[in-house]
């Protein structure tokens, strides 16, 4: 019996001094491990890699360090960036992706990030975001009196995500965007305001080259998240009131509301060599905010269909906006492709131009739950 307790015993000593696992490690103090990716093309049209770091010595009194290489591939700049840096560089542990202005401009770009995909030591959860701007402004500023860059921009795309004001797109969703000729990809923007503040602009919508076409503010990514049926939480909603008349700084015309569990149905069709979308959208709200002296009970059916007039405006320019540069951020072509094959199979290589000839009608309901405890 003591054999073969000796024996068991020597066996996992040895399993455990083999284990991979072990292998290569790496201690804190001798490695970099960036929080933050960016990639930018300079005024030269020089392709620049840009991280950011944490910082664990305890003689430094700044908590980070910031990097910029030319480079001409994202791996190929890894030899750059360990000759800035003490630590061996370990790109395995970003938060955020960074694509400046320039870079968006181009067409194909994406191919730069094929190392995210090619090593499997590195993650595809980082979430992807766009810098209205240069990003060299950006990742050097670092105010003292906010968190920490990387952290701070993954906070801002993940709260207002979660209520539909922007898109959370990691590095995976953007591959599949990218490669999916039913969509057109949708990352989170943020710029530096005049103050240089860092904000959250909205939405950046890219064509199926991933060019940079335009941006919707946080209404309109509202409205974009009640079309692709993905506003999982309560949203807020802020209408125009027609007719209503300022009278002083603070008596408006505006109305805001908050909604949960709106239903969306999408019904395709093809008819007379054009693609048909229809889209009901019920809208159960609660009004939060009422700016305008108005009488809610006796004249409340009245107001309902006011605001439901505007919401419909607020989709069709909607619609109207995505199909004048030729995108498809909803995704109707997943759509036409379940429901009309042999049709979308044609148009598939085009199906930007398509679906900008698409009749596509949205059909509003709201209805108003409560009020407000108050008249």
């Amino acid at each position: 019996m003591n054999k073969r307790v000796l024996a068991a015993c020597t066996l996992s000593v040895v399993a455990i001094t083999l284990l991979t696992g072990c292998s290569d490690r790496s201690d804190m103090e001798d490695a970099t491990l960036p929080l933050a990716l960016g990639l930018d093309i300079d005024e030269n049209n020089k392709f620049h890699v840009y991280i950011s770091s944490p910082e664990f010595s305890k003689s430094v009194k700044t908590k980070h360090h910031e990097i910029s290489v030319p480079a001409e591939t994202l791996r190929q700049s890894r030899s750059g960036q360990d000759a800035h840096s003490a630590g061996a560089f370990q790109g395995r542990k970003f938060q955020v992706v960074l694509l400046g202005q320039r870079l968006l401009q181009q067409e194909n770009w994406f191919r730069m990030l094929d190392v995210l995909f090619r090593d499997s030591k590195n993650t595809v959860t980082d979430r992807v975001i766009a810098i209205n701007g240069s990003i060299e402004d950006l990742i050097y500023l670092n105010p003292p009196d906010e968190p920490y860059l990387p952290l701070l921009l993954k906070g801002m795309v993940d709260t207002k995500s979660a209520r539909s004001e922007t898109v959370k797109t990691t590095v995976q969703e953007l591959h599949r965007q990218i490669f999916e000729t039913g969509i057109t990809p949708s990352i989170a923007e943020v710029k530096l305001d005049k103050k240089d503040d860092i904000k959250l602009n909205g939405t950046a919508l890219l064509d199926h080259k991933g060019r940079y076409v335009t941006t919707l503010n946080a209404q309109e990514t509202v409205l974009l998240k009640l079309l692709q049926k993905e506003a999982k939480k309560t949203t807020s909603l802020t209408f125009t009131v027609p007719g209503v008349q300022k009278r002083s700084p603070f008596e408006t015309n505006k109305i805001s509301m908050n909604t949960d569990q709106v239903k969306t149905k999408i019904k395709s069709s093809y008819m007379d060599n054009q693609f048909h979308f229809h889209f009901t959208v019920h809208i159960p709200a609660v009004l939060s905010e009422k700016m305008f002296p108005y009488d809610m009970r006796k004249n409340g059916d009245q107001l309902t269909n006011i605001i439901t007039k505007q919401a419909q405006k607020q989709f069709a320019a909607l619609i109207k906006k995505i199909q004048q540069h030729k995108i498809d951020p909803i995704g109707l072509g997943l759509y036409a492709r379940a429901y009309q094959y042999e049709q979308f199979m044609q148009a598939e290589d085009h199906w930007g131009e398509e679906l900008a000839k698409a009749d596509i009608q949205v059909s509003v309901t709201i209805n108003i739950k409560a009020m407000g405890p108050v008249k």
